[in-house]
């Protein structure tokens, strides 16, 4: 068992009382864009279960990569209605090794401050992040970006292409990575 899946409260979801609990196992892609950073931002999940498929994506203006990649998981689990085992697969290492080496355990129990003692960025995020996966058994992975995994591709087609669908919502004299990715 990997240590997340203690410290996120799962063992809800284990068997009482020699009852068989089935979870349905969904994949969920997620990927984070920024335009800019901070800047105006893009998010996106493409969930899978069975044959099933739901792409989701949104917009932010003023905002981060880090902050639009863990929006988009919290936004991917978000859509489940019941508790599931989830694979999410993301191209950020922020988010991934976040939680799968730990660090978020160590920010907790540092009270939300890094190593060098500094405030842990998106907190408010992160906090999300840990209430929502507490109701289902979560596994992140690691992919790689901008290569040959299709759902990835998608995801990142779906992030960008929330930011140049409000591209005109900005002063690109103001903005002018706005007016790179808009082309």
């Amino acid at each position: 068992m990997k240590p997340h899946q203690y410290w996120c409260g799962f063992f809800y979801n284990l068997p009482q009382n020699n009852e068989v609990v089935s979870l349905k196992n969904v994949v969920i892609y997620t990927d984070g864009a920024c335009s800019g950073n901070p800047g105006p931002g893009g998010w996106a999940a493409v969930l899978a279960f069975g044959e099933h498929r739901k792409e989701i994506s949104g917009y932010m203006p003023g905002t981060t990569n880090n902050r639009m990649e863990i929006f988009a998981a919290i936004s991917g689990l978000g859509q489940l209605k019941e508790s599931c085992h989830v694979d999410i697969y993301s191209d950020s290492a922020y988010l991934v090794n976040s939680i799968e080496k730990g660090w978020i355990d160590n920010w907790q129990q540092n009270g939300w401050k890094t190593s060098d003692k500094s405030p842990v960025e998106n907190q408010d995020l992160w906090r999300l992040l840990l209430t929502i996966m507490k109701k289902h058994q979560v596994v992140f992975h690691k992919v790689k970006g901008h290569s040959d995994n299709p759902d990835n591709n998608r995801c990142d087609e779906l992030a960008t292409g929330e930011i140049k669908a409000h591209a005109k919502d900005f002063d690109f004299d103001e903005q002018p990575a706005v007016a790179e990715i808009k082309k």
